[in-house]
């Protein structure tokens, strides 16, 4: 690859970088620590870059010393494997000193992984970002050897959205009336909205965060697997959408696309999933009674960020209300979180997190008659399971508490749950 086009992109990054905005996140990345930053596309990984290239200069680093490179311009299109070591020629030609690597959606140059442990192997400082989860598959995993730090990003938790918005929300702020409904609107708005970062910035946020859609669809699902069926995918995201609460299997998923003229095998359906869920458009928790095959065939699906759920969903304000309890609970206990429902006991809980010995239900309006249902399984669970230690409603509004009629059961608002928890 020719050089000069390679320096003229990294001199391009570095404007870029200077005239970022940048937010500080409870995220850190280190210079001496070399990592593999993954997550959903447009969650702020790359400004977590700029970020740590910014640290760099302002500690004393020259600006040729920091190489970085966004794999998605169009000047690198035709760049193969075989050109990545034209990275570490074009880095001693812009300086004689040790030389910092920011390598941005690696993932689009085939078999990057083995130039990245090569790199790793000659104790050069590198970060690498990405948009999907098969970079760190098994066998890229066993190619990298342990080189390398995982760090999955997510879009802004509440906790930062109210951080970039500029509102307070300390404990007096909590407390304090007029202060508390600020935050309440600003839950509101990320209910609605999401906490992709840059949907902030734009005055539709709908088209900005449809456009993020529309990217992880024909881009990183469509053209990367070599898809010709761009509206089947389309299809599917919409129909797992509207699951999003409730459970579903391969066979519901493909009977709904059949319902919807779309004749495609239960094998292809499988195959679009892992492709969405690769994005991490999606994630899913599972059944903690069901046998491992049962787990795998039939779990619940939530979105990564409220916005783009937002997308396919009129007027279901219950539905965000659990997808946002999904995300925090997802990022603070990850794999360990899961729901329960059972055709022998009947019991149907949202969510269940082992290690805390706690059981989740989520209520859009306690004065609903779906509460009912919400408080009965609840109460079977703690007959039931003899560990349960916590039985938790998390509603849409109100002060946390305990039920005026269950005690054992406390209430907590979505604002307060996805500042603090259940703590």
């Amino acid at each position: 690859m020719k050089h000069e086009v390679l320096k003229q992109v990294i001199l391009d990054q570095h404007e870029v970088i200077r005239r970022a905005e940048i937010i500080p996140r409870a995220i850190t990345l280190h210079p001496e620590i070399n990592q593999v930053v993954t997550g959903l596309r447009r969650a702020g990984k790359s400004t977590l870059l700029y970020g740590l290239a910014r640290k760099l200069v302002a500690s004393g680093v020259d600006w040729n010393r920091i190489i970085f490179i966004n794999f998605e311009d169009e000047r690198l299109a035709e760049m193969t494997a075989a050109d990545l070591n034209d990275i570490l020629a074009v880095q001693s030609e812009m300086s004689d000193q040790r030389g910092y690597f920011f390598l941005d959606e690696i993932q689009i140059i085939p078999e990057w992984e083995k130039f990245a442990r090569r790199m790793a192997d000659r104790k050069e400082s590198v970060q690498i970002t990405g948009s999907n989860a098969r970079m760190l598959s098994r066998e890229i995993g066993s190619t990298l050897g342990g080189r390398y730090l995982e760090k999955n990003i997510w879009p802004y938790s509440f906790d930062e959205y109210l951080n970039a918005i500029g509102t307070p929300h300390g404990e007096n702020e909590l407390i304090e009336t007029v202060a508390h409904g600020r935050v309440l609107a600003g839950c509101n708005s990320y209910l609605k909205e999401g906490g992709l970062p840059e949907t902030l910035r734009y005055p539709s946020k709908r088209d900005y965060i449809s456009s993020v859609y529309q990217k992880i669809l024909l881009g990183d699902i469509v053209t990367r697997n070599s898809l010709r069926n761009s509206h089947a995918v389309a299809l599917l995201i919409k129909k797992i959408a509207e699951t999003v609460m409730r459970e579903v299997s391969y066979a519901n998923l493909y009977g709904n696309l059949k319902a919807a003229g779309l004749r495609i095998s239960k094998d292809t359906i499988i195959d679009y999933v892992d492709f969405i869920t690769d994005t991490y458009l999606v994630f899913k928790i599972y059944n903690h009674f069901s046998t491992f095959s049962e787990r795998e065939t039939t779990p619940k699906y939530y979105f990564a960020d409220n916005g783009l759920l937002s997308l396919f969903l009129t007027d279901k304000k219950s539905a965000l209300l659990e997808n946002a309890a999904a995300i925090y609970l997802k990022q603070h206990y990850g794999e360990e979180v899961c729901y329960i429902k059972s055709s022998v006991s009947g019991l149907d809980i949202d969510f269940y997190i082992p290690s805390e010995q706690t059981a989740i239900q989520v209520c859009l309006d306690l004065n609903d008659q779906s509460s009912d249902r919400e408080i009965s399984n609840l109460l079977k669970a703690s007959s039931l399971m003899h560990d349960l230690d916590r039985l938790i409603i998390v509603t849409s509004e109100g002060t946390p508490s305990k039920h005026p009629d269950y005690p054992e059961i406390d209430l907590i608002p979505i604002d307060i749950f996805l500042l603090k928890g259940f703590a």
